[in-house]
Formats: structure tokens, sequence, C-alpha cells
């Protein structure tokens, strides 16, 4: 839990420090200017994003966790979110909606694979949209100098679904070899059999979600496209109000680099490298000073917005589960 804690707080240093370093003593100036009716705007973006996830939770689950009404599905949401934002990788968000739906009787198992799919469909998402991009760059003859930004996203996500499959395909195979290396390290028969269970456990639920009806499935995957949409708009909304302009196609993708690049500072909610990589990548565009702006806005509407909201949410829905884990701990 210390770690935790000073993790996160590291974590706000960071996020807060390197922009005003980059921006300088005419960043406040910039902050100060920035209208406020475009920030309540934003920060409305954020609750109509909270309420579509709460929609596709509520369409993946498909009456297997009762009657979960809207605003406990938001509540779900949120509490899931802070923790992602919160813990280091994000890896805090699984915990706590594992955490969450077994209250409502859903299994680790059908938690996982529902976890799961909702995040192919934002894989999926991303590597439509940076298809998109790419078309953008070739049509509009931007510095093509800079197709590896959009080159390279595609080619891991590419990869990643390509694995997924081949694990998926040959996954008979997978408990085999991963089989053979646990026995090398001398885990013991029955722990091994276990990871098999659960792992198979995993599979079939993941199989029984995908199996949802199509138009389900499509409902799902429009209102991701939806989610980010909104989401990714918060950087050129930031950019906008500050009197600077940019292609709403490059926000996207500096945003997308930079939480990319976040996960790396293995802080919560990639929180230092995002900052760094995307104030590099919009200082040529519109200034050190208001790129440090922009991303300062961007980030209080995306990361300290979700804690500053998330953390009262996830009290009341989880604060007593955790409390009886530290106690386990201690």
């Amino acid at each position: 839990m210390k770690r935790l804690v000073l993790l996160l707080a590291l974590g706000l240093l960071a996020a807060i420090t390197i922009p005003v370093l980059f921006g300088g003593r005419d960043l406040f100036a910039e902050l100060a200017s920035f209208p406020l009716q475009q920030l309540l705007l934003m920060l409305a973006l954020i609750g109509i994003c909270w309420n579509i996830n709460a929609l596709r939770l509520r369409l993946l689950l498909a009456g297997r966790a009762g009657r979960l009404g809207q605003t406990r599905a938001v509540g779900i949401v949120m509490s899931t979110e802070f923790a992602i934002c919160a813990t280091p990788g994000g890896t805090g968000g699984l915990l706590t909606l594992l955490g969450l739906l077994a209250r409502r009787g859903i299994r680790p198992a059908q938690t996982t694979a529902i976890f799961a799919v909702d995040q192919l469909t934002d894989l999926l998402f991303f590597l439509s949209a940076l298809i998109g991009v790419a078309l953008y760059v070739v049509i509009e003859a931007i510095d093509l100098d800079l197709g590896w930004l959009v080159g390279l996203p595609s080619l891991l996500l590419v990869c990643g679904f390509v694995l997924l499959w081949l694990v998926m395909r040959h996954y008979t195979r997978l408990l085999q070899v991963t089989g053979g290396w646990l026995e090398r390290l001398k885990v013991r028969r029955k722990a091994r059999f276990g990871f098999a269970r659960r792992l198979l456990h995993f599979r079939n639920a993941l199989i029984e979600t995908l199996r949802l009806p199509r138009l389900t499935l499509l409902s799902v995957f429009a209102l991701c496209c939806m989610h980010w949409m909104l989401r990714y708009s918060v950087l050129y909304l930031a950019v906008k109000g500050l009197g600077a302009h940019i292609d709403w196609a490059w926000t996207f993708l500096v945003q997308m680099l930079s939480m990319a690049a976040g996960q790396l500072s293995f802080l919560p909610g990639g929180a230092g490298g995002a900052e760094l990589t995307s104030t590099a990548l919009l200082a040529p565009l519109i200034g050190k000073q208001s790129a440090a702006a922009a991303v300062l806005i961007w980030r209080f509407v995306t990361y300290y917005f979700y804690l500053i909201a998330g953390f009262p949410v996830f009290l009341a829905l989880a604060g007593r589960t955790f409390v009886k884990l530290l106690y386990r701990q201690r």
C-alpha cells in the first residue's frame, strides 16, 4: 500500500513538473486564458464516456449480473477506471472489476473474458483509426517522414491480433508447452493443473461472450468507437481553446503514442511518459508554451479528474473489499 501511494505521488509530481518545465513562466498565463466553457464541455464529454462504457458493460454481461441499472453500471465503470489510473500499468482495473462483479454472481473467468472482449474492441477501434489516419496522411500529402508514427503502432496491433488468434487456435499446444515449462521450474502438479483449469475456464467464457448476438457485439463496437472519438477529442478541444490550430487526426495520434509511451514509465496512469511524449510531439506544431498548457489541461480532464471523481465512488463500492484485502495482507 505504501509503495502504491508513493508511486501515485511520484506520478502526479511528474505529470505536473514536465509540462511546467516545458512551458516556463508564461504557462500560467496560457492556462488563465483558457475558456471555462471549453473546460466544462470537456468534463461533460468524460461524463458521457462513463455512461457509454457502462452501457457497453451491460451489453457484455447480457443479463448475467441480474438487474444491473445504468447508475450502478456507471459506478462500476468509474471505480474500475479509477483503479486503472491509480495503479502501475492499470493492473488494479481488472482486480476491481473482478471484485465488484463477483458480488453479483459473476465468476472470475466470466469477468476476465468480458474485460478481454472489451479490450479487444478497443484494439480493433485503434487499428481501424490508424488505418484512417494513414489514408489521411497519404491523401493530404503530409510529411511522409512521419509515417513511422502510424506504421509502427499499426504493425504492433496487427501482430497482437495475430498472436491472439494463434493462442485461441492452438490453445491445446499452448497448455502442453506451458505445462512443460512449469514442470521444469519444479511447480507442483496441483498448481500446474489449477493453472490449466483456470485457463480453460477463461477460454470457454471468452467463447461464450463472443457468441453473443451479432447485433449486440456490433453495438458494443459502435459504443467503443463513440467513447474513443469523444475521449480523444479532449486534446483537440484543449488546443483549440488556447487559440491554436491542429488537425484532429494528429491529436488522436499524439494521444495514442503518448499513452503507449506512458506505459513504459511504470507509473500510475502513464504519468511522466505521457506528458513528455505529448509535449515533445505538440511543441513543433503549436509552440512550447501552448503545447505544455494543452497537455496540462488534457491530463487534468483525462487523468486527474478520473482520480478526483472516481475515488469516492471507488470507496463507496469497493472500499470494504479493499480494506479486507489490506487486513489479510497484514
